[in-house]
């Protein structure tokens, strides 16, 4: 079974309320949906490191600024505190070899 295949049976099965997890279709294996879900990698090579390859440094600060605003955005009608842990990911990300001072 594919990758792809997998992410389409776990989304079938997620709309038909038959498991409300990645974990319950990995067979009870802890899925890290915050800080590595599996639908973004491919190979070797994770989404977010290509992204920042591309965009280069001020380019991904923007973006990941961007993405911790949406998804502060929509915690309330989606994603709850899974929401906010990603937005807290993607600030530590803008942090990530910036000179900040705390």
């Amino acid at each position: 079974m594919t990758r792809e295949d997998v992410i389409e049976q776990v989304r079938t099965r997620v709309r038909a309320k038959q498991l409300d997890t990645y974990e319950e279709l990995m067979g009870g294996k802890k899925v890290d949906m915050v800080n590595n879900p599996p639908h973004y990698n491919q190979g070797s090579v994770e989404c977010i490191d290509a992204i920042e390859s591309a965009l280069g440094a001020e380019g991904f600060r923007a973006y990941c600024k961007g993405n911790a605003i949406k998804y502060i955005w929509r915690e309330a009608h989606k994603g709850g505190n899974e929401s906010l842990e990603k937005a807290v990911w993607y600030l530590h990300k803008a942090l990530d070899g910036a000179d900040v001072q705390v």
